[in-house]
C-alpha cells in the first residue's frame, strides 16, 4: 500500500475514503469508467486497485482477447493499455478500437520504450504513452489529463450543438418574422435580409444582397431614409419607429396612377455597428442592422378612424367639426383679402314624414342620396357638411355677390326636384335654404351659421323648398317662430283650438253640399292664428298627429250635434297629414270616432296632399280600401301642384279632385283658355270622379267655373270660414229654403 506522503509527494488527489476526511470529493469520477489491459494479472489487479482508490470505476482485462470481449459489450472512457501481449497484442487492440470507431481514450502502459513504438501509438490516437515501470503519479496525472480532455471535448461537443441549435432556431425566426430583419454594410448595401421580403414586397433575397436601399425607397423618402439607415451614433440604443415608404418589385415601372397601390408603409429601428481599434482606440463604423414593420393596415386603420372623427358615417360628409374648421380658415381667408364668402343651412322638406312612414333604413338611403345629388351642384373647393339628422350647412369659400350664392342655391333645388328611387319607391323631397354672407351677416363661425339657419326657417314658414338670405327683420319673425313653438306645446292641452268650416256648393245652383274643416288657433295673446303659421311648426315638432286627430274627432263630432237638429246629408271634409295616415292605427282610429259619433261613413271625405300620397303609395292604398269599405270618401286636395304622375288616380279609391286656388286665381277673364282647369275636369268626369275649384274669390271665376261644367266650389266670393255655431245657423236656413 501506499502512504499519504506518497500520494501527496506524487501530486495526486486523496483516494475516495481518505478524501472524505479532509478536502472535498471529486463526484465526477465515479462516473467515468476505465478498462485497465495487461497480460500479466497480478500487475494488472494491482492497477486496478489503485484507481479504484481514486474513486474510479474499473475493471480488467486479461490479454487482447479479454480486452476485445470487453469492448464489444461495454462502454469505456478510458483504457490503459499494454502493447507487448501474446496472441493478441495492443496494436491489434487499438486497431478493434479504430475500426469500430469506439469513443474511447488510449493511455499506452508498456514496456517497449523506443521512439518507434511510442510514435506509432499516438498517430493511432492515443492519448499518451506511459513507459513500465512509472511512477503512480505520473499514471494518475496521465489519466487526469485524459479525463480532463474528455471533459474538454464532450463541453465542446455540447456547446457546438447549442450553437447549432440555437443557428437553427434563430433562422427559424427571422426567416418566419412577420418583420423584414436586415443588415448593412458601411456603404448602405444589404449584407443579409430575410424571406419575409419575398412576400412583401416580391423581390428574393439573392435579388437585394449587395445592393443599395435606395433600391426599394420611396424617392420622397430618401432623405430621412439616409438619417435612419446610415446610423453612426455610438450609442446602443437604436433610432427607433421612423416612418417612411418602401416600393414594390417593379414599381418604379408602373404609370403614376398606380405606383401608389405599390408602396408599403414601414417603421424601422435601426443601430449602428462597429469595430473596436485597440491599437488606436477608437470604433469603426462596419454596418447597420435593424428591423422593418409593415404598418400599412395600422395606418389605414388610423386613416378611417381619423376620418372619421371628421366626417359624417353615413353620407361620408365632412361633419360640424370639420365644418368650423374649414370655415375659419375661409373667414381668415376673406378677411385678409377683402372679398365676400356664403354659408348656407339646408334642411329637407318633409324628411321626417318619411322617415317615420317607409322607415329609418329608407330614410338613411334617401339622405345618401340626397348627399350624392347635393355633391354634384358644388364647386370644388365647397364644403358640403352633415350637421344634423337631415339638415345640412354648405360653405361657399369665393363668392363676389349675393347672385353667386344664389346661382349655387337655384341649382342645388332644381337638382333634388328630380325623384329619388329608394327600394322600387318613388320619393320627392324638397329643400330649404337659408343663407348668410360674411361680412355683412356676421363676421364669426356661429353668427354666420344662426343667421342662415334663421334664414332657413324663414323660407321654410313662407312654403318650403327655396331659398332666402339672411336680413335683420328676420330676428322679429324668429322671435315670433319660437314663441308660437312654445305655445304650441301646450295649446291642445288648453283647448286652445277652435274648428271653424267652408261651405262647399254646386256651382249651378249654389246648394250647400258640404262643408270643409279648417282648423284656427285662438291664442291667448296673439288672437286668432291661421294655420299657415303654425301647421308646418307642427309638422317639425311632430304635433300634427294629435292636433289632426283633434281636428277629426271634433268635426265628427259637430255632426252629431247637427244630426240632433235636424240637419242630415251634409258632408264633413277633414284634411289628413301625411303623418296621420301613415300610422299603424289609423284605420282603427276613424272608424272608432264614426262609431262613437253614430256618423255615416259616406258623410266623411278626408283630404289628402297629392305629395302625401306618392310617397308610399303601396302603403296608402290599402288603408285607403280599408275605409273605402265603410264608405268613407277621399279627395286629393291641391290636385296638379305634386310632382307625381297622374297614373296613380287608376290604383287609389279616390272620389273627389280638388282643384287647387292657384290655377283659379289665374282666371282674369270668361273669355280666357285655362287649358289645366279645362283638363282637370274632363278628366276627372271620364273617370267618374267629382271634383271641387277652391279659392274663388271673384264672381268671373264662379262664371268661368261653371261655364265649363265644374260642378262643385268654395271659397272668399261664397262664404268665409265660418264657426261652429254660424255654420249650424246657415245649414239649418239652407235646409228650410
Amino acid at each position: 500500500m501506499v502512504s499519504n506522503k506518497t500520494w501527496q509527494a506524487t501530486g495526486c488527489e486523496l483516494p475516495k475514503k481518505q478524501k472524505a476526511q479532509g478536502s472535498s470529493k471529486d463526484n465526477s469520477r465515479g462516473e467515468v469508467k476505465l478498462l485497465v489491459v495487461d497480460d500479466e494479472p497480478r500487475l494488472c489487479h494491482s492497477l486496478k486497485e489503485l484507481l479504484e482508490l481514486q474513486g474510479y470505476q474499473c475493471e480488467a482485462a486479461i490479454g487482447g482477447v479479454a480486452a476485445i470481449q470487453a469492448l464489444q459489450h461495454t462502454k469505456y472512457d478510458i483504457i490503459l493499455l499494454d502493447l507487448n501481449m501474446p496472441g493478441v497484442d495492443g496494436h491489434k487492440v487499438m486497431q478493434f478500437i479504430k475500426d469500430r470507431q469506439l469513443q474511447s481514450d488510449v493511455i499506452i502502459v508498456s514496456g517497449e520504450s523506443n521512439f518507434k513504438e511510442a510514435a506509432w501509438a499516438l498517430q493511432q490516437g492515443a492519448h499518451d504513452f506511459l513507459r513500465k515501470p512509472y511512477a503512480n503519479g505520473e499514471l494518475l496525472h496521465s489519466v487526469k489529463g485524459a479525463i480532463q480532455k474528455r471533459q474538454l471535448k464532450a463541453e465542446n461537443s455540447r456547446m457546438q450543438k447549442w450553437l447549432s441549435d440555437s443557428e437553427r432556431r434563430y433562422r427559424f425566426l427571422v426567416n418566419n418574422s412577420p418583420d423584414i430583419i436586415y443588415m448593412l454594410d458601411e456603404k448602405g448595401c444589404f449584407s443579409f435580409i430575410n424571406n419575409r421580403i419575398s412576400c412583401l414586397l416580391g423581390y428574393n433575397n439573392d435579388e437585394l444582397l449587395g445592393k443599395h436601399y435606395s433600391e426599394v425607397v420611396h424617392p420622397h423618402d430618401l432623405i430621412k431614409a439616409h438619417l435612419t439607415f446610415d446610423e453612426h451614433r455610438i450609442e446602443p440604443n437604436p433610432r427607433p419607429n421612423i416612418e417612411f415608404r418602401i416600393m414594390k418589385k417593379g414599381a418604379k415601372s408602373l404609370p403614376d396612377n398606380l405606383f401608389e397601390s405599390q408602396l408599403v408603409t414601414v417603421e424601422l429601428n435601426a443601430v449602428g455597428v462597429y469595430e473596436d481599434q485597440e491599437e488606436t482606440n477608437n470604433t469603426q463604423f462596419i454596418g447597420t442592422y435593424g428591423v422593418i414593420r409593415d404598418i400599412s393596415e395600422r395606418k389605414k386603420a388610423e386613416a378611417i378612424i381619423n376620418h372619421q372623427l371628421y366626417h359624417d358615417v353615413l353620407t361620408a360628409l365632412p361633419n360640424r367639426v370639420l365644418l368650423r374648421d374649414r370655415l375659419d380658415i375661409a373667414i381668415l381667408h376673406a378677411k385678409r383679402n377683402g372679398t365676400m364668402l356664403a354659408v348656407m343651412y339646408l334642411d329637407l322638406d318633409g324628411f321626417k314624414i318619411i322617415n317615420d312612414s317607409l322607415g329609418h333604413m329608407t330614410g338613411d338611403e334617401l339622405l345618401q342620396a340626397v348627399a350624392q345629388r347635393l355633391r354634384l351642384s358644388l364647386r370644388e373647393g365647397d364644403t358640403l357638411a352633415r350637421v344634423g339628422g337631415d339638415e345640412f350647412n354648405l360653405l361657399l369659400p369665393e363668392v363676389n355677390c349675393r347672385e353667386d350664392a344664389a346661382v349655387i342655391a337655384r341649382k342645388i333645388i332644381n337638382n333634388l326636384k328630380q325623384s329619388f328611387e329608394i327600394d322600387g319607391t318613388e320619393i320627392f323631397i324638397g329643400l330649404s335654404i337659408g343663407i348668410a354672407l360674411y361680412p355683412d351677416d356676421g363676421d364669426q363661425i356661429d353668427m354666420l351659421i344662426k343667421n342662415a339657419d334663421m334664414a332657413m326657417y324663414h323660407i321654410k314658414g313662407r312654403g318650403k323648398n327655396g331659398y332666402e338670405f339672411f336680413s335683420n327683420n328676420m330676428l322679429g319673425r324668429i322671435s315670433r317662430h319660437n314663441s308660437l313653438e312654445n305655445g304650441l306645446h301646450k295649446a291642445l292641452e288648453e283647448n286652445q283650438f277652435v274648428l271653424m268650416f267652408q261651405p262647399q256648393q254646386t256651382a249651378d245652383t249654389g246648394e250647400i253640399v258640404g262643408v270643409e274643416s279648417l282648423i284656427r288657433w285662438q291664442h291667448p295673446e296673439e288672437g286668432l292664428i291661421s294655420p299657415i303659421d303654425f301647421i308646418s311648426l307642427a309638422e317639425e315638432t311632430g304635433q300634427i298627429t294629435d292636433i289632426g286627430e283633434w281636428v277629426l274627432r271634433t268635426a265628427c263630432a259637430e255632426y252629431s250635434r247637427w244630426r240632433e237638429q235636424g240637419i242630415e246629408g251634409i258632408k264633413i271634409a277633414v284634411n289628413l297629414s301625411a303623418a296621420q295616415l301613415y300610422r299603424a292605427d289609423f284605420v282603427e282610429t276613424v272608424l272608432s270616432i264614426l262609431e262613437e259619433n253614430q256618423m255615416p261613413g259616406e258623410l266623411l271625405e278626408l283630404e289628402i296632399t297629392e305629395n302625401s300620397l306618392v310617397q308610399d303609395i303601396e302603403h296608402v292604398v290599402e288603408k285607403l280600401r280599408q275605409l273605402a269599405k265603410h264608405g268613407i270618401r277621399v279627395a286629393v286636395d291641391d290636385f296638379g301642384t305634386g310632382y307625381s304622375s297622374l297614373c296613380y288616380l287608376q290604383s287609389l279609391p279616390l272620389n273627389t279632385l280638388k282643384i287647387d286656388g292657384s290655377f283659379i286665381n289665374t282666371i282674369k277673364s270668361t273669355d280666357d283658355k285655362h287649358s289645366i282647369i279645362s283638363a282637370i275636369v274632363t278628366m276627372a268626369k271620364d273617370m267618374k270622379l267629382g271634383v271641387i275649384a277652391e279659392g274663388v274669390e271673384t264672381k268671373t271665376q264662379l262664371d268661368y267655373l261653371r261655364s265649363i261644367g265644374c260642378p262643385q266650389v268654395q271659397g272668399y266670393f261664397l262664404s268665409y270660414p265660418l264657426s261652429a255655431d254660424n255654420t249650424l245657423e246657415l245649414l239649418s236656413q239652407s235646409q228650410i229654403h
